[in-house]
């Protein structure tokens, strides 16, 4: 029997949006290439660095050679796994600004003003305030997605925001409520000591309906007939077979495998396509353009206390932490350890943030490299609108194939500036008295690192993703020749068919990109059920009363 809706991607917004559909009875089959999420190394918030770096969670891309960063290729992680990126990234969550969305519809996102998404975060949330204070009225609390705080016990959690405070900026008790800008706690997708992420959240609850069906295959391209879509093209134990439906097709496989799937798909700009021998089924010229990051650099310092993590990070505490996690899901292993945050802006005249922060009590990477002078603390520090632009494109039309990915960093003068000015901040941070009896000295960049040039090599040495790639679907008006899908999420110049993931942002959001993008499936899925769009909220944001004048 045909479903429905097909779904191409088990991820945080696919997710979202098997669960409306599911509970309204729609029946659902979603297209997933990557596997289980059971496991520990997904499951336990604190092995946030292994399923990221595993070939079976994990869908290997890089970026093509970056001139502006000496060259590198950047590592970009996708999940290839049940739950999508919500199973291999970090569970922090962040809704974005108000003014975000503001500027979204502004750009012709009609009906996704903050006004008109607020809702939708509140009817995702299941939020817990845990003892750190928070605005309760602009919050959800019966929601899927659990939405928690750690713990805070190591005193470094509490040093950096008092040190933010200490150098003169606002404090929040909840940035994802009525103020964003200031230091306070940061928020976890982790419920009873496991990663809430979308498929525990979503898609578990909607399988136990009845109304969805997961297929373990490769989409190739979507099928096309008469202008519309009707199933898709699937690569199943090796053999090529088309999945059909009698509704539309959705496709929510990232912001890097959405534009790819739309280009092999024949939509998309016509001479690229003709270039790999693609029929041009609809020539949108914006599809797997507009992509947008955001970089961060580690600042690290080295501490002259034996509290930080690295105490853990030796074999024999590892199997403790996991062993404690295993049987009572509790301990060090339950959370992911960004346990405090700060939104600022970097310089007066900017209305609202453009700094994000994550605090972490030991100098570590991402990919689990912890640094050689031991005992140390880093904030990851990084600007939050970029200017440059970079871009999704085949590398050929065999679906094997992994797309080029260029996201052109560092492109712009500004993003120069920006990061400078970013290493600079966070220097005076970590000198504040609250940090006195715990810093030894800086790791990186080092001491020696403070004229313009010096700080530039650092940070075209150093600077990496924080994993955050959207736009290249972008949303806006049917007229407007960019953009790739409508404000329903719908295809420009094909039926049936709809993109709904991190790719039809406008523009990147403030922060991490789970919470949008999950938003983004919920309120989308309300489009594919012809209902009406949840009532707007009247809710205005803060904004710092001397933006104009001050910095902070």
């Amino acid at each position: 029997m045909e479903p429905d809706f097909i779904i191409v991607g088990a991820g945080s917004a696919g997710c979202a949006i098997a669960y409306r559909l599911a509970m309204a009875g729609r029946k659902v089959q979603i297209i997933e290439t990557g596997g289980s999420d059971a496991g520990p190394f997904i499951q336990m918030p604190a092995a946030l660095s292994y399923p990221m770096n595993m070939s079976i969670y994990d869908w290997g891309f890089e970026s093509e050679p970056e001139p502006h960063l000496g060259g590198r290729r950047l590592a970009t992680p996708r999940g290839k796994v049940i739950g999508g990126s919500s199973s291999i990234n970090g569970m922090v969550y962040v809704r974005g600004h108000a003014m975000d969305y503001d500027h979204w519809a502004e750009q012709g996102a009609d009906g996704w003003s903050y006004a008109d998404v607020l809702p939708y975060f509140k009817r995702m949330e299941h939020w817990h305030e845990g003892g750190h204070g928070g605005d309760a009225d602009w919050r959800g609390t019966d929601g899927p997605l659990h939405v928690t705080r750690g713990p805070r016990k190591n005193p470094l959690f509490d040093a950096f925001v008092k040190a933010g405070q200490q150098a003169g900026y606002e404090t929040t008790g909840d940035y994802n409520g009525e103020k964003q800008e200031g230091f306070g706690p940061m928020e976890q997708t982790v419920w009873k000591g496991r990663r809430w992420s979308a498929a525990n959240a979503y898609l578990r609850p909607a399988q136990k309906t009845g109304n969805v069906e997961i297929v373990r295959a490769l989409a190739q391209r979507v099928v096309i007939e008469d202008g519309r879509a009707v199933g898709v093209e699937v690569l199943r134990r090796g053999t090529r077979e088309v999945l059909r439906t009698k509704g539309e097709v959705i496709l929510a496989a990232s912001s890097i495998n959405s534009p790819k799937l739309l280009l092999l798909s024949g939509i998309g700009p016509a001479d690229h396509l003709r270039d790999h021998g693609i029929e041009v089924v609809a020539d949108r010229a914006g599809v797997g353009q507009n992509l947008q990051d955001h970089l961060e650099l580690y600042i690290q310092m080295a501490s002259s206390q034996p509290i930080t993590l690295y105490k853990h990070w030796n074999i024999f505490s590892k199997a403790v932490i996991g062993a404690q996690w295993l049987f009572t899901k509790t301990g060090m292993g339950a959370s992911n350890q960004f346990e405090s945050a700060a939104f600022i802006r970097s310089k007066a005249g900017i209305r609202y943030p453009d700094i994000q922060y994550h605090f972490l009590p030991m100098a570590v990477r991402y990919d689990g490299k912890a640094a050689a002078e031991g005992h140390g603390f880093q904030a990851h520090v990084g600007p939050m609108r970029s200017t440059s632009r970079g871009q999704i494109t085949l590398r050929s039309a065999d679906p094997a194939d992994k797309p080029r990915i260029f996201f052109n960093y560092m492109s712009q003068d500004k993003d120069w500036e920006e990061f400078r000015t970013c290493i600079r901040l966070t220097r005076e941070i970590f000198a504040q008295d609250a940090f006195k009896p715990f810093v030894k000295h800086e790791i990186q960049p080092g001491e020696d690192a403070q004229t313009d040039a010096e700080l530039d090599d650092f940070i075209r040495e150093h600077a990496e993703s924080a994993y955050h790639p959207c736009g290249t679907c972008r949303m806006g008006r049917a007229d407007d020749p960019g953009a790739v899908v409508d404000p329903q999420g719908r295809v420009i110049g094909v039926d049936g068919l709809r993109v709904a993931d991190s790719s039809i942002f406008p523009r990147i959001t403030n922060g991490n990109l789970n919470a949008p993008s999950i938003m983004v499936g919920e309120k989308i899925s309300d489009s594919l059920l012809g209902r009406d769009p949840l009532p707007a909220s009247n809710d205005a944001p803060w904004i710092n009363p001397a933006w104009e004048s001050s910095q902070r």
